[in-house]
């Protein structure tokens, strides 16, 4: 590491002597960046940072500031002063426990010592398997990176973390010179290279590119009310992205929440459980968060209720809760509520008991984006590709399908689970800010879904 802990920890008790709290942050990491696009390699991005920040807290306003330069730590932490100074605000801080920790990410193989060239040929042996007939473009992103942390505050707690993480994503398109389709899967994880070494590479680029090929031969899709089955990465989109930013308790308090003021009230049917949780096994994973609580599975909605919500000290503070540890950043940014591993959980059903009693509907698969209105509550995502169900049975393929209603009158229409689950490999972005999570879920059975299609 490249930070001197004595030093903060001095720093610390300095600085606690002219405000309220204050906490530091501190660190060294390394990352690969890898992109293949159309057989060539396109970048290849390798290095190392260094950075710290000191945030303090006076009259209720924060003061923050942040260095590359770690030399420099006690002179950003004099600008952070001068800020707080400056400002008067109304934060309040919730309570947290005092905590002395050192963790590590499990990992069998480091990413570090996994050289570029073997991390090139696992690009190039995605991209060949998915060099299929009618396939016109092919792009391979590989990204990880290793980081070793410190947090310490003024009321005593001490984290140091070693973190580690490892993604690959890959994008194919198709086409037979009328239609252009797209086929996208990922890979990766919060722990070593034994991810990408553990999947079977060639299988992997070869759906994808199955995917794109069979959407040339699919039919345009109907439009209407429709009881459907999501598979795994379209509920989890659906959790994430129309429930999980909802339930931010910074945008409760912006008044940017179909959820505000509906705590404890039922907003889905009864078989609805949806957790957050960033202790799992999936790549949004972190036991601590940028402030220092430590994180747990939370349990969001319950049967169907309201029951919790994802907070940072702050905003826990202003609605009179305990923080829920998702407040999250990397060293340079202030902390915001961020989710990490957002899922539904899954029933009892089979796929063919999901879909046995459905006699006109669709089964929806993979997530091709889509967009959300948090304040209103209302969304529509786009499936990378569907298929019609008629008689408790799967048959036509349909492409550029959509799903769009409101998150409450949708979540009440779920009637199945499947006892499947899974989670996907993903970027969240929010106010500028990027953040590694999962989502997943298992498939899932929503009845009168309004799908949208070019029929």
């Amino acid at each position: 590491m490249e930070y001197d802990l004595d030093q903060l920890e001095q720093l610390i008790t300095k600085i606690e002597k002219e405000v309220d709290y204050v906490d530091i942050r501190a660190g060294s990491g390394n990352g690969t960046n890898i992109v293949m696009k159309d057989n060539k390699i396109q970048e290849i991005n390798t290095g190392i940072t260094n950075g710290a920040r000191v945030r303090v807290l006076k009259n209720g306003a924060w003061g923050f500031a942040f260095t590359n330069d770690l030399s420099k730590i006690e002179e950003v932490s004099k600008t952070a002063i001068k800020i707080s100074n400056s400002l008067k605000s109304d934060v309040e801080l919730a309570d947290a426990d005092v905590i002395n920790d050192k963790i590590k990410t499990p990992r069998k193989i480091p990413v570090s010592s996994v050289s570029i060239d073997e991390k090139i040929e696992t690009i190039k042996d995605a991209n060949k398997a998915a060099s299929l007939d009618d396939v016109i473009s092919i792009g391979v992103n590989y990204s990880d990176s290793e980081s070793q942390n410190v947090f310490l505050n003024s009321e005593g707690t001490n984290i140091i973390t070693d973190q580690t993480r490892v993604g690959m994503w890959l994008n194919v398109i198709a086409s037979n010179g009328e239609l252009i389709q797209i086929g996208h899967d990922s890979v990766g994880g919060a722990k070593g290279y034994e991810v990408i070494k553990d999947t079977d590479i060639e299988s992997f680029g070869r759906n994808v590119a199955e995917t794109a090929k069979r959407l040339l031969k699919a039919e345009a899709a109907p439009s209407g009310q429709f009881p459907i089955v999501t598979d795994n990465t379209l509920t989890g989109v659906m959790i994430h992205e129309a429930l999980g930013h909802a339930i931010e308790s910074d945008l409760i308090l912006q008044d940017d929440s179909i959820l505000k003021d509906k705590m404890n009230q039922q907003i889905g049917s009864d078989i609805v459980n949806i957790y957050d949780d960033p202790t799992m096994d999936a790549f949004g994973h972190y036991e601590y968060d940028t402030e220092g609580v430590k994180t747990f599975k939370n349990h969001v909605v319950e049967n169907g209720r309201l029951v919790s919500l994802l907070s940072s000290r702050e905003s826990a503070g202003k609605l009179g809760m305990k923080s829920s540890g998702n407040a999250r950043s990397a060293i340079s940014d202030q902390p915001i509520v961020r989710m990490s591993n957002t899922y539904l959980e899954p029933g009892d059903m089979s796929f063919e008991e999901l879909i046995e009693d459905i006699k006109d509907g669709i089964y929806l698969k993979g997530s091709r984006g889509g967009q959300v209105d948090t304040g209103k509550g209302i969304f529509q995502f786009n499936a990378s590709e569907a298929f019609k169900i008629e008689n408790g049975e799967l048959t036509t393929p349909l492409r550029d399908v959509s799903l769009s209603g409101n998150i409450l009158e949708t979540l009440k229409h779920i009637d199945g689970l499947g006892s499947d689950f899974k989670t996907s490999v993903g970027f969240c972005g929010k106010d500028g800010q990027v953040a590694p999570v999962g989502d997943g879920g298992p498939h899932t059975r929503i009845q009168n879904a309004i799908v949208g299609g070019s029929n």
